[in-house]
């Protein structure tokens, strides 16, 4: 009885886990979505960014449930990878890793490490001095002024490879991730092969989009 509950738990776990990790790609989609306009028209970059950085739908309501998300995502990952560890206490004698499961599958931990550090640094770059901006400074709304805070966070070569690296090995950590949350909410259907496709071409275009406008902004200089 007690086997079985705890089997219970670590399944509503996996699906916890699955189930924010959707709703971050989601995320991505969008926020990838905003960011490429910059390629395209700085005066629309700049009246989309506008509209969320003062939306209060977008800033009091779906702001905190995407920090919710990313803490909530990144614990459970955490706890899952101490549980798992600690149901193998004895190392295999042999184990080909690269001969049973992908680069990206075996090492999700490292790759969402590294994703944590990036958000780190992101928040640095933006949301702090936006916080710092509106609601401690108190200046009045311009704008016309994101876009030029954009392009002055790729000047930097090594700011803007520490990106490019981030979201490469965010195309790793989301190769296995798609695939395994679908996985885990039960997507055993006809649909499930072609939304694993859908996948990987996510893991792909998603963050070869986002180095596209790291690399842009910063040879555009």
């Amino acid at each position: 009885m007690a086997q079985s509950a705890q089997l219970n738990a670590s399944i509503l776990k996996k699906v916890a886990m699955a189930l924010s990790g959707i709703f971050l790609i989601t995320f991505l989609a969008l926020h990838v979505t905003l960011n490429f306009i910059s390629v395209l028209s700085e005066d629309a970059f700049n009246e989309a960014s506008h509209f969320m950085g003062y939306n209060p739908l977008i800033q009091y309501v779906m702001q905190p449930v995407l920090a919710f998300g990313v803490i909530f995502h990144f614990v459970m990952g955490f706890v899952l990878t101490a549980q798992n560890s600690a149901a193998r206490p004895i190392a295999y004698a042999k184990y080909n890793g690269a001969a049973n499961a992908s680069w990206s599958s075996r090492n999700m931990i490292i790759s969402g490490l590294v994703i944590l550090a990036f958000l780190g640094l992101h928040f640095y770059d933006f949301w702090f001095p936006e916080v710092s901006y509106k609601y401690i400074a108190g200046t009045a709304p311009d704008a016309t002024r994101y876009y030029g805070e954009l392009v002055h966070k790729f000047h930097s070569p090594v700011r803007t490879g520490l990106y490019c690296v981030s979201f490469i090995l965010l195309g790793f950590h989301l190769w296995h991730g798609f695939a395994s949350s679908l996985q885990s909410v039960g997507m055993h259907n006809k649909y499930s092969r072609f939304l694993a496709k859908v996948g990987y071409w996510f893991a792909v275009v998603v963050p070869a989009a986002f180095v596209i406008i790291a690399l842009f902004h910063h040879f555009k200089q």
